[in-house]
């Protein structure tokens, strides 16, 4: 008889191909001179910190050079432009969240059944989302180019794989598109900026959603924990 498998393992990062935002890659921290990557890193903060004051509308290459006080001319050879900055900043912070659904702890990680890691995974993507909206809005592609960024191929991915575990017969590729659209970034601006809805009420709904579509009942209003 062959040896049982265990029913959560870790996922192979391989299922996830070169999209995955891998340490060590070109413009990591850990590729560069400690110089040069403690510049990097008090540039990225100077930048994160001018988009929290000041949204992402008001962080240029100057204000940045001038905020971590290095000359503009360092910031340009770093990043490039002001895009390769923004992206810069969420690179940093899309690699942290894909650690953490990836091989973090459960129920965000493995370990937990996958009805649980859909939950988990949804809320976190909304809190991140709520909290680097400004940012994530600037750096949104457009509607070309929206579906084929890495960062939203793995985490679509990771849906579809987890939707696989709960429901085998689904069309767990379009079921995964569905759930996906509740938390693009233009979305949740819409409904916490425009319409003055809180984070809390998202949460409880993607809850609520996850449970309606897996059969494992309504969540009702309690949210994520």
């Amino acid at each position: 008889m062959p040896a049982a498998q265990p029913p959560f393992p870790p996922p192979d990062s391989e299922l996830f191909g070169p999209d995955l935002i891998q340490l060590g890659t070109a413009g990591d921290d850990s590729c560069l001179r400690a110089d040069a990557a403690r510049n990097r890193a008090k540039l990225l903060e100077a930048a994160a910190r001018l988009i929290a004051e000041h949204g992402a509308d008001g962080v240029t290459m100057e204000a940045v050079a001038a905020a971590a006080e290095v000359g503009k001319g360092t910031v340009f050879r770093r990043f490039g432009d002001r895009t390769g900055l923004l992206t810069a900043l969420l690179d940093h912070s899309e690699r942290k969240f894909q650690a953490a659904y990836l091989g973090g702890p459960p129920p965000l990680g493995p370990g937990a059944p996958p009805v649980e890691r859909l939950h988990a995974f949804g809320c976190a993507l909304l809190r991140r989302t709520v909290e680097e909206l400004d940012l994530q809005l600037a750096a949104e592609p457009g509607p070309d180019r929206r579906f084929g960024v890495p960062a939203w191929r793995v985490q679509h991915r990771h849906v579809v794989l987890l939707l696989r575990q709960a429901l085998p017969d689904a069309d767990c590729d379009l079921l995964a598109h569905v759930l996906m659209a509740q938390l693009g970034p233009a979305l949740v601006h819409h409904l916490v900026r425009q319409c003055g809805m809180p984070l809390e009420r998202l949460e409880a709904n993607w809850a609520d959603l996850v449970a309606r579509i897996t059969g494992t009942g309504p969540r009702g209003p309690a949210g994520c924990t």
